[in-house]
């Protein structure tokens, strides 16, 4: 079963572009912590994604990769932000978020306390050189920074959907915003804890 994933970085434009997609009249998950999202979602975004690329390239065949790059100076500040908001909930023992979520933050962000803008910057700078590396050379991915225009257009050639319509992305999320995803109202939305036969089970990648 082939799927969409988005591999960029949080605050790279996950929002903007599952929206858009949700737009294209895809079911889509703004990040997914369960097998039955994973299986219901045509396009996932954000975590686990950007950590998770090489073990769903491997469970869902014949799918796109979408990696989001962001200009590293409008980044930084924006994933400060976030980390700080989030960083009570990330804690491993404690933290009430997923699961799936906390490792997915650890295994990208692993040494990040206190918040340092080099140490953020070489997490950056490492994980799309891997991504880079991983996917060189192949027809099933593509970089995109939404806010260049003409971003959309390009994204809806890559994925062979109509192209009619927008070009660019709106913009969202923008400052300090983090909430347009859950306020967001659409009836393709997955929910990311979304339950089937297994409950709530997420892969077993071993």
């Amino acid at each position: 079963m082939s799927k969409i994933f988005i591999i960029g970085l949080p605050r790279t434009g996950t929002t903007s572009i599952s929206v858009a997609l949700l737009e294209l009249g895809l079911q889509v998950a703004h990040t997914a912590f369960t097998k039955k999202a994973f299986e219901v979602a045509d396009a996932v975004s954000d975590a686990p994604c950007f950590s998770d690329y090489m073990h769903l390239d491997k469970l869902f065949p014949n799918s796109k990769f979408v990696y989001l790059n962001r200009d590293l100076e409008k980044w930084l500040p924006s994933i400060t932000m976030l980390l700080e908001k989030m960083a009570p909930h990330l804690e491993l023992k404690s933290g009430h978020f997923s699961p799936v979520l906390k490792r997915s933050f650890h295994q990208t962000f692993p040494d990040i306390h206190p918040l340092c803008t080099a140490t953020l910057t070489r997490h950056f700078l490492e994980h799309q050189q891997a991504v880079f590396n991983y996917f060189k050379d192949r027809d099933d991915f593509l970089s995109i920074d939404v806010s260049e225009p003409g971003s959309l257009l390009t994204l809806k050639q890559f994925l062979g959907l109509p192209i009619q319509g927008e070009a660019d992305f709106a913009q969202l999320n923008v400052g300090r915003n983090v909430a347009n995803w859950r306020e967001y109202k659409h009836p393709n939305k997955v929910n990311a804890n979304l339950a089937g036969v297994e409950h709530r089970k997420f892969f077993d990648y071993a």
